[in-house]
């Protein structure tokens, strides 16, 4: 047999509440509010269809008929033949042309509001005849049956979370046969029987009848696919198998959950009424066919409720928060916070008073443009700077009302007018968005002694079109520059001069110039000298005039590239009295007042004058060219040095020593005459130390004896004087 069910709903809506203040009915959803109860179902569970011929696609079988109190606008069916569908007019017709199709078809509609199922009956279908000699012969077939009869399983529905007794009877297998044989048991497999989750549906083997064994969840699985087939007692398949889809019908046992408890979202002041501010989404895991999860939202408390209690609307189906205020009204600067809490509620049941609720926070944020010029708070300011200093010499106020955290308050400053020398520069205090005028050329007293500046003031970020900078955007500034007591200043500083060096003492060597900038005060300089190195100079306290006190050299070690600097102090007669400091520099050319001299001092040689015999000297001179090389370097003027020596010139600073015979192993002092290009030239003796040494094998073994031999007249009779230099 089959089972048929009827279900009684009761259903509640909603009756429209006042629209939010500012807002007319059409910003708010009408909700209605009624109670019945109907008995939703097929009003036939039993159609006759009789067969005529080959079913066309499109071609409608029957109508039926089905009512869920709700105009069927989520009735869904589902027909046991999948060659066949139910259309939106409730006819039942073939998806495609159908030739054959079993006696008996099961329609089963379904909504949030209903489910039923009904049975078609179909007459005067052709016997089918066996296509092959294998089927008319009936080879293969298992007997006693010559042929497996069809098994027709209708779906079966079962409420989530049941109670207890268990198991519970759901529905019935069908057999579409007229015989009846008790020789025939059912077996039910798939999940939820033999496969995980074993054992929550079981099947009677003799009845067909199937059972639920406990209470089930919708949200963990919707639905279960079966099948059932008929064995005989042998286990050998008689019947299907057929799938047996078992669905689970939602109870409303979810609430709506946030994902969130607080949402944040922002709206700029003065948006028109009806501007999107935020969405709020809630879920609810029941059936979303259902109204167990269709959701309405509401806003059921604004904190503050200051200038109205209904400043936001919430679309009840899609959740977007608009705003009901007007735009002017919407001021952030008027309005008595900027920050707004809603309390929003989403109710399952399409809103309806047995519906599950679920809550959370939306805090809206009123966020700023720049509906307001910034101000100075006074048109006048003055200030006061010492001449010659630099830095911060005024703050200039201002007023804004917009939000200090945004480019609409920021200021930026510019001066406009009064500054053609770029002395003034004026940036914002990031901490108090004051102008900071500062001075960053010094000023002169005596060039100007009063300024009058022209300061602007603006926004970071562009006003609104509405909105202009009026006359309290800009204000003046006057900048009064005190006089001080400036020291002299040198002109020019370095002063720089040439001298010969070796002039007579108490020569000229410079004037110096200093001036007083305070040209107001008609001052009196003195000078005097701060640093002279080399005590060489002094100076005329009244008139500046420079003298040498010494003599200047230039090979000094006071003097350093041929530059002697010192320096030079001026005063003045102010209260307290000012320094200025100069500097004087002496570039001294040279003059030739240092005789030459041979370098090295020592020297060696063999003591065989056929090896080593041959020294290097070379001349030194602290003068400069021409006062130096080229060195004329020659053998003093002794009797018969000629006969042992030969001095011959290398090039402009060297000469070689030649020895002309052996001589014996000791130390000796050989005299050099050496002379400068100056003119006049200056000429030197240098005695050039030589020992004598015994060379064996490329080595030179000299006498350790520290005296050496002068060589007088006696001695130049067997002695040969050498140029290498002694170890």
């Amino acid at each position: 047999m089959l089972l048929f069910c009827s279900t009684a709903f009761q259903i509640h809506c909603a009756i429209p509440r006042p629209p939010p203040y500012g807002m007319s009915l059409s910003w708010v959803a009408r909700r209605m509010e009624a109670t019945r109860t109907v008995s939703l179902d097929f009003r036939s569970k039993h159609y006759q269809v009789v067969y005529s011929g080959p079913f066309r696609k499109g071609q409608s079988l029957l109508q039926v008929e089905f009512d869920d109190c709700e105009g069927n606008e989520d009735v869904t069916f589902q027909v046991s033949d999948p060659n066949f569908s139910v259309d939106e007019d409730l006819n039942v017709l073939p998806v495609r042309d159908v030739l054959h199709t079993g006696p008996v078809m099961f329609i089963h509609g379904v909504s949030a509001h209903a489910d039923d199922t009904a049975q078609v009956d179909i007459s005067g279908l052709p016997i089918q005849l066996p296509h092959t000699l294998r089927d008319i012969l009936g080879v293969g077939q298992k007997k006693p049956y010559r042929t497996k009869r069809s098994l027709l399983v209708p779906p079966m529905i079962v409420t989530e979370n049941q109670r207890p007794p268990f198991p519970r009877t759901i529905g019935r297998s069908h057999v579409i046969t007229m015989e009846r044989s008790g020789s025939h048991i059912f077996q039910l497999t798939g999940p939820g029987a033999d496969r995980d989750p074993r054992g929550l549906f079981t099947i009677d083997i003799h009845t067909g009848d199937v059972s639920v064994s406990r209470s089930l969840d919708r949200e963990a699985i919707d639905s279960y696919q079966l099948e059932v087939s008929t064995t005989d007692f042998a286990g050998n398949l008689v019947e299907g198998p057929t799938i047996l889809v078992i669905t689970v019908i939602d109870q409303n046992d979810n609430r709506p959950i946030f994902k969130e408890t607080r949402y944040t979202g922002e709206v700029l002041e003065g948006s028109p009424t009806g501007t999107t501010v935020m969405r709020m989404t809630a879920f609810d895991a029941d059936d979303p066919a259902t109204d167990n999860a269709a959701l309405r939202y509401n806003i059921i408390r604004q904190s503050p409720d200051k200038p109205s209690p209904n400043m936001f609307y919430i679309d009840p189906e899609s959740g977007d928060i608009v705003t009901v205020i007007s735009a002017k009204l919407l001021d952030r600067e008027t309005l008595p916070t900027t920050t707004y809490e809603l309390e929003i509620v989403a109710k399952d049941m399409a809103g309806s008073e047995v519906g599950l609720t679920g809550t959370a926070t939306a805090t809206i944020t009123i966020t700023d443009k720049n509906d307001h010029s910034p101000e100075f708070t006074h048109p006048l300011f003055e200030a006061y700077v010492y001449e010659g200093s630099t830095g911060v010499v005024v703050n200039l106020t201002i007023d804004d009302r917009d939000d200090p955290a945004t480019g609409a308050f920021r200021a930026i400053f510019s001066i406009i007018s009064g500054d053609p020398t770029s002395s003034f520069e004026i940036q914002t205090n990031p901490d108090d968005n004051e102008g900071m005028l500062s001075v960053v050329k010094p000023l002169d007293y005596e060039a100007t002694g009063f300024h009058t500046l022209l300061i602007r003031v603006e926004n970071e970020d562009p006003l609104v079109p509405e909105v202009g900078y009026g006359p309290s955007s800009t204000a003046t500034v006057h900048v009064t520059v005190l006089d001080i007591n400036e020291g002299p200043v040198f002109f020019p500083d370095p002063l720089i001069v040439t001298m010969m060096e070796n002039i007579p003492v108490g020569s000229f060597v410079a004037s110096l110039n200093a001036t007083d900038p305070d040209i107001l005060q008609g001052q009196s300089i003195r000078y005097a000298v701060l640093r002279d190195p080399a005590g060489w100079l002094n100076v005329n306290p009244v008139r500046g005039i420079v003298n040498t006190t010494a003599s200047l050299d230039r090979e000094s070690h006071y003097v350093h590239d041929n530059k002697y600097t010192a320096l030079f102090m001026a005063t003045d007669n102010g209260n307290p009295p000012a320094t200025g400091t100069g500097t004087l520099i002496i570039y001294l050319e040279d003059y030739n007042d240092n005789a030459p001299y041979v370098v090295p001092s020592v020297a060696r040689v063999c003591e065989d004058a056929h090896d080593i015999n041959v020294a290097i000297v070379g001349g030194r001179d602290k003068d400069l060219p021409p006062n130096g090389a080229p060195f004329k370097i020659e053998l003093g003027k002794q009797l018969d040095l000629d006969n042992t020596w030969r001095v011959t010139r290398v090039n402009s600073t060297h000469s070689q020593i030649m020895l002309l015979h052996s001589l014996k192993k000791a130390n000796y002092q050989l005299p050099l005459l050496i002379t400068d290009s100056g003119v006049p030239s200056m000429s030197n003796i240098t005695e050039v130390k030589v020992q004598v040494c015994e060379c064996k094998k490329n080595k030179m073994l000299c006498s350790s004896a520290q005296s050496c031999h002068s060589w007088s007249l006696a001695v130049l009779l067997g002695t040969l004087l050498i140029t290498m230099p002694c170890l």
